[in-house]
């Protein structure tokens, strides 16, 4: 937790830092596979755990809605919009899995029911190593689907196991999860962009 050493003016310093060390092309790809996937017509999913899990609800409601050119795509008939939709939102099928099956199950049985051949699972891990996610991404991999990994530290064993990949080289959890939504909102701003200008 580097803020605990710092000023709030170090600790913004720091983060815009951090910020710019980023990889313009892995925040491009991101936004390419979902725009392909989004044209092929395939559903999205999103997962991660704790902040991550909070990042994944906030990015697919921002896909969801903030790609869309109001009050324009209100009408019926209108654009097409993106399939996208957070694993980390239900909250009872997370519950009876955890419980019954192991938390490691949470995600990769929603993936049984949902999920097809050619739709994208992004996989949001700042370890890397988060054993639900991993699961998740390996039944994504052997049955079809892309993959794209967002992940911070070292990148652990997700940044090589998905197929495409964000990294945030930094050891600071809160530091990672704020990039990783600084990176987000970019690429909600670019599908609009593609979308609905």
């Amino acid at each position: 937790m580097i803020g605990t050493r710092m000023t709030p003016a170090e600790y913004l310093a720091r983060n815009a830092a951090e910020l710019l060390r980023l990889d313009p092309a892995e925040i491009q790809s991101l936004a390419d596979v979902m725009h392909a996937k989004y044209l092929a017509g395939n559903m999205i999913f999103v997962v991660g755990n704790g902040g991550s899990g909070s990042n994944a609800s906030h990015f697919c409601e921002d896909i969801g809605k903030g790609t869309l050119k109001l009050p324009e795509d209100l009408a019926d008939g209108g654009k097409k919009r993106f399939r996208v939709l957070s694993l980390t939102d239900n909250t009872p099928y997370i519950l009876a899995w955890g419980n019954d099956e192991g938390f490691d199950r949470v995600f990769v049985e929603q993936l049984r029911n949902l999920a097809s051949p050619g739709d994208l699972l992004i996989a949001i891990s700042g370890s890397g190593n988060s054993k639900n996610i991993l699961t998740a991404v390996e039944w994504a991999n052997r049955n079809g689907l892309s993959t794209f990994g967002v992940t911070g530290f070292t990148g652990g064993k997700l940044r090589p196991l998905a197929h495409h990949g964000l990294h945030v080289p930094l050891d600071d959890m809160g530091v990672v999860e704020t990039l990783h939504l600084a990176a987000f909102h970019w690429v909600v701003d670019d599908l609009h962009r593609r979308i609905s200008m």
